[in-house]
């Protein structure tokens, strides 16, 4: 008896393939072939080659229901110690973000409480926080540093961010975000601390393995467009790639800067301007755009979605879930949020969650429903793609499979 040639195979399944040219990709009724942890076959199910039964080790039937490729969070902070519910409170009581930050609150409050943490309970407290977005059908993440901002501190958060991976099956993907906020100890010493970021605390950390990628925050409360550069050169050296909290606040050129280092993302983007645009769009680098802070600090400016459209820049959705500017724990409804508040199409903030958040972090090999792909799949109680983005709440997911093996949500 021949043995058979897939492990698993799934038919009678809504397939949102993210890619050929219906909308979604979707083949209506179809089957979806899994072997060695990536997708071996995927197409109708009356194409499927012969009797199923003959062809994969374990057959399921999945009765008509949607299937997209796992869920993709480019940007979290998710890493932290404590929380800031209280500023929650200061700013629904008029104070602004800068206020907050400048009084020695926002970044800073979570630095402290970071650093007083030891690694196991820093990880004690992170888990919760990836076990939620696994929930929610996240099988890919991206996590920076930045609430340590000195080496021992910054180099616990990565290790941490790399067991939570180790831990639930995910894939996780690390930022160092030593530009993020000035501690207190470098206030009078800016140059300094900049030093110590691009010529000791990076090479250090990405000669350990624990990074994948290099972020800053350009901003007036954070870093200058020059000091973000001396950073960026040192990742060039090193051949690590860079992406950039830009244009969040204000228009300081982030974007720009970022495009010329053929960065990965830029994300916010709530003042980006036409010359950022084009810049981003000659680069090829992802617009991640990020509907929890905006909530959550009651922001009214929009980012230019329209002109990112008119100039083909691929638009990203992520949950920026950080304990003070978004709490957010749910990217499927960061999508939902990223459609109400920024007008995306339901299709547009699904592709910002798969296909264009892989893009994003530089990972060509998941965010589509295509053979050879990563087996990384997410199963859902629902039928129409776009009840992913309409439901408001609710456990939508079924279960989500890791490089072909299942997880129960």
């Amino acid at each position: 008896m021949t043995a058979p040639r897939w492990d698993r195979l799934l038919l009678d399944a809504r397939l949102a393939t993210f890619a050929g040219p219906a909308p979604y990709g979707l083949i209506e009724h179809g089957a979806l072939a899994v072997h060695d942890g990536r997708i071996a076959w995927v197409g109708p199910l009356d194409a499927l080659p012969r009797e199923a039964s003959r062809l994969a080790a374990h057959v399921e039937s999945l009765d008509g229901a949607l299937v997209t490729p796992g869920l993709i969070d480019c940007h979290t902070h998710l890493v932290f110690g404590g929380q800031r519910a209280h500023e929650f409170d200061l700013r629904l009581n008029g104070a602004s973000y800068e206020d907050i930050a400048r009084a020695g609150g926002g970044i800073a409050a979570t630095v402290a409480a970071t650093r007083a943490l030891d690694e196991d309970a820093l990880l004690a407290q992170s888990l919760p926080r990836a076990q939620a977005l696994l929930a929610d059908g996240v099988t890919t993440l991206e996590i920076k540093s930045g609430y340590g901002l000195e080496p021992a501190a910054e180099r616990r958060m990565l290790r941490v961010a790399r067991r939570l991976g180790e831990a639930l099956g995910l894939t996780v993907r690390t930022s160092f975000l030593g530009l993020h906020a000035l501690p207190a100890e470098y206030r009078e010493r800016r140059a300094d601390y900049v030093a110590l970021v691009a010529d000791t605390m990076l090479p250090a950390l990405a000669q350990d393995g624990l990074v994948d990628a290099v972020d800053a925050f350009c901003e007036g409360i954070g870093f200058s467009r020059e000091e973000t550069r001396r950073v960026f050169e040192r990742a060039r050296a090193l051949g690590l790639p860079v992406k950039l909290h830009a244009e969040q606040l204000s228009d300081l050129g982030g974007a720009a800067l970022v495009a010329e280092y053929r960065g990965l993302s830029a994300d916010h983007l709530e003042h980006l301007s036409e010359d950022g645009i084009a810049a981003m769009a000659a680069a090829n680098t992802v617009a991640v755009l990020l509907p929890g802070a905006f909530y959550a600090l009651r922001e009214t400016r929009l980012p230019p979605v329209g002109r990112l459209r008119a100039h083909g820049v691929p638009i990203a959705v992520a949950t920026d879930c950080n304990p003070g500017t978004s709490p957010l724990l749910s990217l499927r409804l960061a999508a939902g949020m990223a459609c109400t508040l920024f007008r995306l199409t339901p299709e547009e903030a699904l592709r910002g969650i798969t296909a264009n958040a892989a893009r994003a972090l530089g990972l060509d090999d998941r965010g589509t429903l295509v053979a050879g792909q990563r087996a990384d799949l997410a199963i859902w109680h629902a039928r129409n793609p776009a009840e992913l983005c309409y439901w408001i709440g609710g456990a939508l997911l079924d279960r989500v499979y890791l490089a072909g093996s299942p997880v129960e949500a």
